[in-house]
C-alpha cells in the first residue's frame, strides 16, 4: 500500500469559513478513499501561495526529513498545484507530489463503472494534464502506480499537447452520443408525463442508501467518498399512485474544482432537469452547515439552486442531541428527519414528495367497456385505482391519473368522464 503523507494548508487570503482541522480530516477522508496509508498529516498556515513551490523553500526542505524518515512514497497536498510547483517540489522532497485535483480523479478512476462514466474521468484527467505539459518542459513520465497514474490517464502520460487535443475531441464527441441518448430518455419521460426528481447532497451524506431503501436499488454503498459515480435512475410509485423517476448523482465536495464540474456536466445536468431536488445532508457530521453551502454552491453554478427542494436530514439514528435535530430542522426549511438506513419518517418524506407534484394529479371516474380490460391494468400500473365496479353496461373505475397521462390515454381511447 502507498505510504503517503498529507500537507494540509491554509491561505490566509482565502475567503473561507472552513476550520483547518476540517480541512485536513476531509484529506484524510480523501485520501483512504484512494487506498493510500496515511503516515502523517501536517498543517501549514501561509499568507500566499509562492510561484516556484506554493509553500516556502523552508517548509518543503522539512517535508524531504520527513518523508526519507517516514519513508513516504507520496506527498498529497491539499490545494491545485501548478506544473512549475509540482516540479519544483519534486525535486526538492525526492518523492512524488499530488495535489487534490489529481486525488479526486484518482478515486473518480477507481469508481467509473458505465462506459460514460468512464470517459468523463479520462477526459477530466487529459484536461487536467494538458497545461502541464504546455511550455513547463516538464518530465511526467513518473515511474511506480499509485495516486496520479491509475485509470485512463496512465498511458496519457507521455503523449505530446497535439495527440491529446484530439484525444480530448475524441472524447467530447463520444460524449455528446450518450447525452443524445440521454436526450432522447428524457422526451419518453417527459412524454409519460413522470416527474424526475434528483438526490443531490455532500459526497457520503447517504444518497445510495436513500435510493436503496426507497427503490430497491441495489445501488453500492460504502464508507469512501465518491462511491456514486455514474447517475442512476430508478421509478417509484407513490402513495397516491404516482410514478416518479428518482436519480442518484455524484457528490458534491468542498471546493469542488470548477473544470471537475464542467467534465461531468453531462452528469450533472440531471440535476438541472430535475423537477424536485431531495438535498440529503449528514445531520450527524459536524460539519453540517459548510456541506448545506458547499451542496448549494456547486447548484448555483449548475442554475439549479431555484428548484424545488425538501431537505432529507439523514442519519438521525446517529444523533442522541434532540436540541441539535431542533436547530436543524428550524435552519433547514421545509426539511424532515430521516434515517435512510433504518427507513425512518420515510412516510413523511414521501407525503412530502407527494405534496409537490399533487396539482399533477386527477381524481376520475370513468366507464369503459367489458373488452378494455388492457386500460384496467394499465391504470393499475399508472395510477392509483381507488374502486372498481363490473356493471352491465360497463366497467366503472374511480382513479388517481396523472394529468397529462390522463389526459392522453381519454382522447386516445375515446373515453367519456362520468364525474
Amino acid at each position: 500500500m502507498e505510504r503517503a503523507l498529507l500537507v494540509t494548508i491554509k491561505l490566509k487570503s482565502e475567503k473561507d469559513n472552513w476550520r483547518l482541522e476540517d480541512v485536513a480530516l476531509e484529506l484524510e477522508e480523501l485520501a483512504f478513499t484512494s487506498r493510500v496509508e496515511v503516515v502523517d498529516n501536517i498543517t501549514c498556515v501561509c499568507d500566499k501561495p509562492t510561484p516556484n513551490l506554493f509553500i516556502g523553500k523552508g517548509k518543503t526542505e522539512e517535508l524531504a526529513l520527513i518523508a526519507q524518515e517516514k519513508n513516504i512514497d507520496t506527498i498529497i497536498f491539499s490545494h491545485d498545484l501548478s506544473g512549475t510547483q509540482q516540479r519544483n517540489l519534486d525535486e526538492i522532497v525526492g518523492r512524488k507530489t499530488v495535489d487534490r485535483t489529481q486525488l479526486i480523479l484518482d478515486i473518480f478512476s477507481r469508481h467509473a463503472r458505465s462506459p460514460e462514466g468512464k470517459i468523463q474521468v479520462e477526459l477530466a484527467q487529459l484536461q487536467y494534464l494538458l497545461p502541464r505539459l504546455i511550455g513547463k518542459g516538464i518530465i511526467l513520465s513518473r515511474t511506480g502506480g499509485g495516486i496520479g497514474t491509475s485509470g485512463p490517464g496512465e498511458q496519457k502520460l507521455e503523449v505530446d499537447r497535439r495527440r491529446i487535443r484530439k484525444k480530448i475531441d475524441r472524447l467530447k464527441e463520444d460524449l455528446r452520443h450518450y447525452a443524445l441518448h440521454r436526450d432522447t430518455l428524457k422526451k419518453k419521460r417527459r412524454e409519460g408525463a413522470t416527474p424526475i426528481v434528483a438526490l443531490v447532497g455532500y459526497t457520503s451524506a447517504g444518497k445510495s442508501t436513500l435510493l436503496n431503501a426507497l427503490t430497491d436499488a441495489n445501488q453500492i454503498i460504502s464508507d469512501g467518498l465518491f462511491t456514486t459515480l455514474d447517475p442512476l435512475y430508478k421509478g417509484l410509485k407513490l402513495p397516491n399512485g404516482e410514478n416518479i423517476v428518482i436519480s442518484d448523482t455524484v457528490g458534491f465536495l468542498h471546493n469542488l474544482p470548477h473544470h471537475l464540474i464542467e467534465a461531468f456536466k453531462a452528469t450533472l445536468e440531471e440535476v438541472t432537469e430535475a423537477d424536485l431536488l431531495i438535498h440529503v445532508l449528514d445531520a450527524s457530521n459536524s460539519r453540517v452547515y459548510e456541506h448545506n453551502k458547499a451542496v448549494h454552491e456547486v447548484l448555483k453554478e449548475l442554475q439549479a439552486d431555484e428548484k424545488p427542494i425538501i431537505t432529507a436530514l439523514n442519519k438521525i439514528d446517529l444523533l442522541d442531541d434532540k436540541m441539535w435535530l431542533d436547530r436543524l430542522k428550524a435552519d433547514f426549511p421545509n426539511s424532515i428527519a430521516i434515517s435512510a438506513k433504518f427507513k425512518q419518517n420515510f412516510n413523511l418524506l414521501l407525503e412530502s414528495i407527494q405534496g409537490n407534484f399533487a396539482q399533477n394529479m386527477l381524481h376520475l371516474e370513468i366507464m369503459i367497456p367489458h373488452s378494455r380490460m388492457d386500460l384496467v391494468d394499465l391504470f393499475y400500473r399508472q395510477g392509483k385505482v381507488e374502486r372498481v365496479d363490473y356493471l352491465q353496461e360497463g366497467i366503472k373505475i374511480k382513479v388517481i391519473l396523472n394529468k397529462v397521462l390522463a389526459d392522453k390515454i381519454l382522447k386516445e381511447n375515446k373515453i367519456d368522464i362520468i364525474s
